[in-house]
């Protein structure tokens, strides 16, 4: 662990409460899309060898996530958090019990509440955790069975994870600025492309100019990319006339893409703010077809795309910085 980040650990037995506070480097709402979607807490909640597996997520109040904790001869421990109260971006509570595959809880094994706070101070964002038990009996089970441990090692996970999303954030545009491209997709051809469009525009790449496949920095539970994937454009970046910028990538089979041309060019649009970013997208879908509903995403955006009613392709980017 990064011996900078806040981590501490305490257990109150005369409350029957465990009190967890931690430091992560990077914003708010990337620490919290990490606590609250299914996708990243599978790459980061189970301590290695064991993986983390969500059957099924509901994120809002009277909602639930039931997963399995994986281990590396595919034994199974299943539990199931019922979501109380959720403040976006500041708290959530949930009661976490252990159950069957089915979501049935097992009463024999112990329950804790958890009550989770965020505060986010510009690139870094602090999380505190307060465990309560019905009994210190309890409390002292959930600790012989490990639990500082393991969530000590999932934690460094998250580490591992967040380290890989903000750096892949930071290296394109490192401020809230609103800009609008063009993003194009390719089946393989991108480079090819980007640098014949190179040649035409006699401009230079932005950034770090042409980022691969390969190049994706290794993410907690997530198979290496394919070979035949790995010099493929993971992203790249062109001024062209008018200081307009040019986005690509390709879109690779192995990783599901079925790409049409047609549907390989999108304006896309990057918002000041996220309410600004939510307005634009209610109004470009009314009466179009929305193909990527506006949610949080994994690599730390507020994401959405989709089809106006006209039939012209829109991408909407927020990226806090």
């Amino acid at each position: 662990m990064n011996s900078t980040l806040l981590f501490t650990f305490q257990v109150d037995r005369e409350y029957k409460q465990i009190k967890v506070e931690r430091s992560f480097n990077a914003p708010l709402d990337l620490v919290w899309a990490a606590w609250t979607q299914p996708d990243i807490l599978d790459q980061w909640w189970a301590p290695k060898p064991w993986q983390a597996q969500t059957k099924t997520m509901d994120f809002r109040e009277g909602g639930y996530w039931l997963y399995a904790m994986v281990g590396p001869n595919n034994e199974q421990h299943w539990a199931r958090v019922d979501f109380i109260k959720i403040i976006p971006e500041k708290f959530f509570s949930a009661i976490d019990n252990f159950c069957d595959e089915s979501g049935v809880i097992n009463t024999a094994l112990p329950a804790s509440k958890w009550e989770n706070n965020f505060i986010g101070n510009g690139n870094q964002t602090i999380v505190k955790i307060l465990l309560s038990f019905d009994s210190l009996n309890d409390l002292e089970k959930i600790m012989a069975m490990g639990f500082k441990e393991g969530f000590t090692a999932g934690l460094q996970n998250l580490d591992q994870y967040i380290a890989a999303q903000f750096y892949l954030r930071k290296q394109n545009k490192p401020n809230n600025k609103a800009r609008v491209c063009t993003y194009l997709n390719f089946d393989g051809k991108t480079e090819e492309a980007f640098l014949y469009y190179k040649s035409v525009f006699q401009t230079q790449f932005s950034g770090t100019g042409i980022q691969r496949f390969g190049e994706i920095p290794v993410q907690p539970g997530h198979p290496p990319v394919a070979e035949a994937v790995k010099k493929m454009v993971l992203h790249v970046e062109l001024p062209i006339t008018g200081g307009h910028l040019l986005m690509g990538t390709d879109s690779p089979s192995e990783m599901g893409f079925t790409l049409t041309k047609g549907n390989n060019m999108h304006i896309s649009i990057e918002p000041e703010t996220r309410e600004e970013a939510k307005r634009l997208f209610e109004q470009l879908s009314a009466g179009g077809h929305v193909s990527m509903p506006l949610q949080d995403m994994f690599f730390g955006a507020y994401f959405g795309s989709c089809t106006d009613k006209y039939g012209i392709n829109w991408i909407i980017n927020f990226q806090s910085n």
